[in-house]
């Protein structure tokens, strides 16, 4: 089976065929850096990362540009309001590009927590002024572009495919179009590829048309085509940004350069709060830094994944909670399979049909990076897993490390749920060491008793639990986490 995915703009599963042949060119639009990184965020660039690693897999030699908006995002996320990093830069007293700095370098240290790898290239939009001002002249020239009073506006009426890839039609959106209040544009929805600098504005650049900055759609367009060319291969983004943004984007690059803009639009739907939208107006945002004090990162990595990248995934702690349960029964497994392989064995050879668990898990990712059936498989094979641990026979140390080669591959690799070393855990002196004690007393009354079930049981379910049991010769038991 090919690798099929759903485009967005053609509303369907399409068979996966890069322009060129072994060589993956994706762009997927970044984060405006002026706050702390949020949980829609982790959807977005979670769901993007695995969809890289899976196709770096296959073979593909992948370039992976991811933007950062340093400049330009408004705060009506169109034309009108105030530059999102100025805004908050006031409020904070810091210059706007100390304020992107700070905002930026957080980003980034959530990405890296998350285990998402780092794009190739992380271009910004204000070292990118050259190339926005030359698309803008080319748009200008074509005639698709108009000049009013040191701001330019793209001319949405001269092309008439507008709103393909949201399914939106011109027509409608006029009718429907907000009216500004002494607008300089010829239409409502005319957006700008560059906005002239009123006195006092900060971030300001020289241009043909004067003292000004660009817009935002404008950006991703001159950065993607800069490192991707006229035409490439993916386009990733949140589906809140299909439109306006990505609609203008395909709209200002066509109309530039004549060609397809993307053959493969790849949205990623949202991330509700209780049921709820997460929107600042409601104050139910939470950043990732919030949510690490509660939930290992791995934790939310794999609460995202447990849900289809085009599904929409709620949040609550209770949904995170039993995340992190399902990944430690999984972490659980593959440390007890290593200790086991650290015991440098000789045994029999495991029976489990490896290739026909990858014929599966390949199959789910191959179905648009279907990473909650993915995840199933690795569930099944960790159930047959426990079921060799648990039992009295001894397994090689070489046949077992198959397995563990296989949960390295697609549990690490390419889900990035597995780690190839666990965080060393330190011993509680409190509870959790009390509890354990506890049942070691009992297992020993048990043994003393010689009732062998109860006394196997204590040992196997703690074996489950990652704990591991030695009975020394003098009769004494210790114990203490596989951490291997």
């Amino acid at each position: 089976m090919a690798l099929k995915v759903y485009n967005s703009l053609t509303r369907r599963k399409e068979e996966f065929k890069p322009e060129i042949e072994g060589f993956v060119r994706m762009y997927v639009c970044g984060p405006t850096v002026y706050a702390h990184s949020h949980l829609g965020h982790a959807k977005s660039y979670v769901s993007f990362d695995v969809i890289v690693r899976y196709l770096r897999y296959l073979g593909y030699k992948v370039r992976y540009v991811q933007n950062i908006t340093d400049v330009g995002h408004l705060t009506d996320n169109a034309d009108q309001g105030e530059d999102k990093i100025i805004a908050q830069a006031r409020k904070e007293r810091l210059e706007p590009m100390e304020l992107v700095e700070i905002y930026m370098r957080s980003y980034f240290e959530d990405m890296d927590r998350l285990g998402n790898l780092r794009p190739d290239i992380s271009p910004r939009a204000t070292g990118h002024i050259p190339e926005q001002i030359e698309l803008i002249e080319i748009l200008l020239s074509k005639g698709f572009a108009y000049e009013v009073n040191g701001s330019v506006y793209f001319d949405v009426m001269k092309f008439p495919e507008y709103g393909k890839l949201s399914g939106k039609k011109i027509e409608d959106l006029i009718a429907g179009a907000r009216v500004e209040v002494r607008s300089e544009k010829k239409n409502p929805l005319d957006f700008a590829l560059w906005k002239r600098a009123e006195p006092g504005h900060i971030m300001r650049w020289r241009s043909p048309w004067g003292i000004g900055y660009p817009g935002w759609h404008i950006e991703c367009s001159a950065m993607s085509m800069k490192y991707l060319g006229e035409t490439f291969d993916i386009h990733g983004g949140g589906i809140e940004n299909q439109f306006p943004h990505h609609d203008s984007e395909i709209a200002q690059s066509e109309a530039a350069t004549g060609k397809q803009f993307v053959r493969y639009w790849l949205h990623n739907n949202m991330v509700t709060v209780n049921g709820v939208k997460m929107s600042k107006s409601l104050g139910n945002v939470v950043t990732l830094k919030d949510a690490f004090k509660k939930h290992h990162p791995l934790a939310i990595r794999f609460f995202i994944l447990s849900s289809h990248y085009r599904s929409p995934v709620d949040y609550s702690d209770e949904a995170l909670d039993s995340a992190e349960k399902g990944l430690e029964k999984l972490h659980n497994t593959v440390k007890l399979l290593r200790y086991e392989i650290s015991k440098s064995q000789p045994g029999r050879k495991h029976e489990i049909n490896l290739d026909e668990y990858k014929r599966r898990f390949i199959e789910a990712m191959d179905d648009d990076f279907n990473t909650p059936v993915a995840i199933s498989v690795l569930f099944d094979l960790s159930r047959e897993v426990n079921q060799i641990l648990n039992s009295n026979e001894v397994y090689s140390s070489e046949s077992l490390k198959e397995i563990d080669d296989f949960y390295r591959d697609f549990g690490g690799k390419i889900l990035g749920l597995i780690p190839d070393e666990f965080e060393e855990k330190k011993i509680s002196v409190g509870v959790e060491s009390k509890l354990i004690e506890i049942l070691l007393e009992i297992r020993a009354r048990a043994r003393a008793e010689k009732n062998w079930e109860l006394a196997d049981r204590i040992r196997n379910e703690l074996k489950n639990l990652g704990i591991i049991l030695e009975d020394k010769k003098d009769g004494t038991t210790i114990w203490r986490f596989a951490e291997l």
